[in-house]
């Protein structure tokens, strides 16, 4: 059982008021030893979104469920744009409240139950100090859904996992799913209304968080009563898949060679880090587009020539030669005068800005780079690929969902 001392260790707590005390924007992913992962997005030193765990896809649809029951939730389809970003389920949520299918209050719900549910998860870990954390200022979501302080997160995680533990259900973790073992014996000790209950629900399915929502009852409860079952055998917790996520297109990861023939437009990289590259190229790929990567900026202008690109970005500082300066020699080829080139950079100066005009880049876009305005600016400079965008999100309003069940214990005997 978890200690009510150990919720988070001293080196996670520290990283995560550093985070808040620097004003952090950006991703803090967590890593422990035997490779799972947590991901918490911090915008102006609050967190504002949380990813990873067994059950991403099952946490989606549970949150869809309860904070949007009005929702025929099998029609909401996602883009594969979004679907390929490690928080496209943030991205799915903004994307509904951006054409008013949920309210700020709704948003808000979603965000915090999010961000603690993933912190129990972190909290539950038996080896803590086999935890690893790294913070990259490079990825940043846009709009906070959320404005709650971190600390009160972490008490409201402390209060949780203290009323688990007391209730006995110490590392078990909410992920797992209870399924009847012995249905004989169980039906000798229960009423034929109960026995009917665990039989629907009771069946492999659903997870002891999905059985939370199906049934409208606290977790803490439904565990309780499973828990005299279980302990003789009866019922077992065992761990299943993740559901699919939602959406069917499928997601081409390839990055594009000379000799390929792709319908998207190929979108070329020039920049000295291997970080921004492999960030652009997750975003370029992700959206159905090619990607050309050049981290050589003497090689720069060899391989514009070579592959012909229809957008390139543009690092402003890298060793040797400058950004300006490439800028310069790609416009002197008059194949490539009226090829978008953007500048990317950490500076916001004026000064900055008015020399890459000069040079004659096509737009600016100041770094940590963030998905939306990449694809935006992208859009903007190359629309003719982007006329016949599927929307985002296809919704249809129901008056119920599949998992609204009114009034329904599996413990209540008749």
């Amino acid at each position: 059982m978890v200690q009510t001392t150990q919720i988070l260790s001293k080196y996670l707590l520290e990283e995560f008021y550093a985070c808040t005390q620097l004003r952090y924007s950006g991703k803090l992913a967590i890593r422990s030893s035997n490779q799972e992962y947590w991901s918490f997005y911090y915008r102006f030193g609050r967190i504002i979104w949380a990813t990873g765990g067994m059950h991403p896809s099952r946490r989606w649809y549970r949150q869809m469920t309860q904070y949007c029951p009005y929702f025929d939730i099998s029609t909401i389809k996602i883009r594969a744009a979004d679907l390929a970003l490690e928080h496209w389920d943030y991205q799915s949520i903004i994307a509904l409240h951006r054409r008013d299918k949920l309210d700020s209050k709704q948003v808000e719900y979603i965000a915090e139950n999010v961000i603690q549910e993933i912190l129990f998860d972190l909290a539950q870990q038996q080896q803590l100090n086999q935890l690893t954390s790294i913070r990259d200022s490079q990825i940043i979501l846009d709009l906070p859904i959320t404005f709650t302080s971190t600390n009160l997160f972490i008490k409201r995680v402390e209060t949780h996992i203290r009323d688990w533990n007391n209730a006995g259900f110490g590392n078990c973790s909410p992920d797992l799913a209870p399924t009847i073992q012995e249905h004989l014996n169980l039906q000798k000790i229960v009423s034929p209304a109960v026995y009917k209950n665990f039989t629907t629900f009771i069946n492999g399915t659903y997870t002891l968080r999905d059985l939370s929502v199906l049934l409208k009852q606290d977790i803490t409860r439904i565990t309780t009563s499973l828990i005299p079952h279980i302990s003789q055998g009866l019922i077992q917790l065992s761990k299943i898949p993740d559901l699919p996520l939602p959406g069917t297109v499928t997601i081409n990861r390839t990055v594009p060679k000379k000799t390929q023939t792709l319908d998207g437009p190929l979108i070329a990289c020039i920049d000295d880090s291997s970080q921004v590259c492999q960030i652009l190229e997750q975003i370029i790929v992700s959206n159905g587009m090619r990607f050309l990567k050049i981290q050589d900026p003497i090689q720069a202008l060899a391989k514009i020539i070579e592959y012909k690109p229809d957008l390139i970005l543009l690092d402003l500082i890298m060793p040797v030669v400058h950004g300006y300066e490439i800028c310069s020699q790609i416009r002197r080829i008059s194949e490539f005068i009226d090829t978008p080139v953007i500048i990317l950079t950490g500076s916001e100066g004026l000064f900055d800005r008015v020399r890459a005009k000069v040079v004659g880049s096509t737009d600016f876009l100041t770094k940590p780079i963030v998905a939306d305005k990449i694809i935006t600016m992208v859009k903007r400079h190359l629309p003719k690929y982007f006329a016949e965008e599927i929307p985002k999100i296809e919704t249809k309003m129901s008056e119920s969902s599949e998992f609204n069940i009114q009034n329904t214990s599996i413990t209540k005997c008749d």
